[in-house]
C-alpha cells in the first residue's frame, strides 16, 4: 500500500526593514514596555514602509523559501496565500506573487481566515497535493495590519505588525507503515 503525502522542502521569511518598538507606541498612547511585554512578550514589531505591500512581504518569502528548498520557481503549480489585508479585493495577491516569480501556468489563490489563516492555507494546500491535482505548491501567509489597526487602541495595536512566511511542499508517494491493531 502507498500513503500519499505532503512533504516540506524549504521555508522562508521576510520582515519590513522599519521597526517599531514599545517605548515609541508608550510615546503615542496610554501604555508603556513593561505593560506590553507583560501581557504579549512583544517588545517590537515590524512596519511596511508606505510603498511597500502585502504581494511585496510575500514575495520576498516565497523567494527565500524557494532558495531555501533549492528549486525553481518553475517548479511550482499551486500558490495559496493566507491574507486578510490583501493589496486589492480582486486580482487576488496570490497573482501578484506568481507573476513576480515568472510562473506562468498553475494556480493562484488568497484564503482569508485572519489568525489561523497560514493553518487553512497549509490544510488547502496538502489536500489539492495528496489529491493528486498538483505536484508542489508554494505556501504564504503575508499581513500589512499596521494599515487597517486603530493606532489609538492599546488593546490591539500592541499587538500587530507586517511580515510575511512561506513554505515549499511536494507531493510524496511513500510505501504505507503498517499499523498495530489495539486490542
Amino acid at each position: 500500500m502507498t500513503a500519499i503525502r505532503s512533504v516540506v522542502l524549504g521555508c522562508g521569511s521576510y520582515l519590513p526593514e522599519r521597526v517599531l518598538t514599545n517605548a515609541e507606541l508608550a510615546q503615542r498612547i496610554d501604555t508603556s514596555d513593561d505593560w506590553i511585554v507583560q501581557r504579549t512578550g512583544i517588545s517590537e514589531r515590524h512596519i511596511a514602509a508606505d510603498d511597500e505591500f502585502t504581494s511585496h512581504l510575500a514575495i520576498n518569502a516565497a523567494r527565500a523559501a524557494l532558495a531555501d528548498a533549492k528549486i525553481d520557481a518553475q517548479s511550482i503549480d499551486l500558490i495559496v496565500l493566507a491574507t486578510s489585508t490583501p493589496d486589492n479585493t480582486f486580482p487576488a495577491t496570490a497573482v501578484a506573487v506568481q507573476h513576480a516569480l515568472g510562473i506562468n501556468h498553475g494556480v493562484a489563490f488568497d484564503l482569508q481566515a485572519v489568525c489561523s489563516g497560514f493553518v487553512f492555507a497549509l490544510t488547502t494546500a496538502d489536500n489539492f497535493l495528496r489529491a493528486g491535482h498538483h505536484k508542489r505548491a508554494l505556501v504564504i501567509g503575508a499581513e500589512t495590519f499596521s494599515r487597517i489597526l486603530d493606532w489609538n487602541d492599546r488593546g490591539t495595536c500592541v499587538l500587530f505588525g507586517d511580515g510575511a512566511g512561506a513554505s515549499c511542499w511536494r507531493r510524496s508517494s511513500s510505501p504505507a507503515r503498517p499499523t498495530i491493531a489495539a486490542c
